[in-house]
């Protein structure tokens, strides 16, 4: 039986919390078979990210080439895209796979380093996000994108609105940010779901929304529907916050093995 391949198209965190290396350990711990096209190399720790490095864009396409040409994919997601010209080359790759897309519009890190150059927004909204399965910003990459500003949770529905009028069928928005419960909102436009929980008292939170958008897209690439592998997703990705970790002398990551360690202590 082969394993559903997943791939990472992403930027590099030396630090192993967040970006390429963060999607790997969670498709493994997932079950899926992750593969990567890196964009971006970052110097990076729990303390901010030092220095980064985008690849040249025919580095970016070769990679995407090798993996789908011959491994294959059943789900697509991304990360830091970092410049104008890498976010369009990648939104053509992906129009051009037939395989379900997660697009993690990535703006910032942890530490409020810019990760998207400003001028790279624009591709972002007019072809990475119309080619997106499911398009999953944190209420920051809501402001980059739409302008809009969520200041409680019946904001949501509007930052929602949005983003869907750049095109992604389905969009997350994820309300971490906000006081309270952690509430996200998935919508296509018609159908809503809710998805609340409880808020755990850990800083360590690094990788946060590398790690959820690779969950939904290990479900998408076994097949689930889209609101199951997002409701999957928060519950794997809520443990691993919950089990975040002390790491360096800053914000340490969130722990991608949770469940893993767990089912072999049992």
């Amino acid at each position: 039986m082969s394993l559903p391949r997943v791939l990472t198209v992403a930027g590099s965190d030396s630090g192993g919390g967040a970006g390429i290396q963060a999607d790997l350990k969670t498709m493994l711990a997932l079950g899926v078979h992750g593969m990567s096209v890196i964009t971006a190399v970052t110097a990076q720790n729990s303390l901010g990210v030092q220095g980064a490095w985008e690849l040249p864009v025919e580095a970016v396409r070769a990679q995407y080439r090798s993996v789908v040409d011959d491994i294959g994919v059943q789900a697509v997601k991304t990360g830091m895209l970092a410049s104008a010209e890498l976010a369009g080359t990648v939104a053509e790759l992906i129009s051009g796979t037939d395989a379900p897309a997660v697009v993690d519009p990535v703006g910032v890190s942890k530490h409020g380093d810019p990760l998207l150059a400003a001028t790279a927004l624009d591709s972002v909204r007019t072809k990475l996000l119309p080619v997106a399965t499911v398009a999953t910003p944190n209420l920051d990459e809501v402001a980059q994108l739409t302008g809009l500003r969520v200041e409680s949770e019946d904001d949501l529905r509007r930052a929602a609105a949005a983003v869907l009028a750049y095109g992604p069928r389905w969009v997350l928005v994820k309300g971490g940010h906000l006081p309270g419960d952690a509430v996200d909102l998935l919508t296509d436009g018609s159908e809503e779901h809710w998805l609340r929980a409880p808020r755990h008292d850990n800083r360590h939170t690094h990788g946060t929304g590398c790690t959820l958008a690779s969950a939904i897209a290990s479900g998408l690439a076994k097949g689930q529907s889209v609101p199951e592998a997002v409701k999957r997703a928060k519950e794997y990705v809520t443990g691993a916050i919950a089990a975040g970790f002390a790491l360096g002398a800053g914000i340490g990551p969130v722990d991608h093995g949770w469940a893993l360690r767990r089912t072999h202590a049992g």
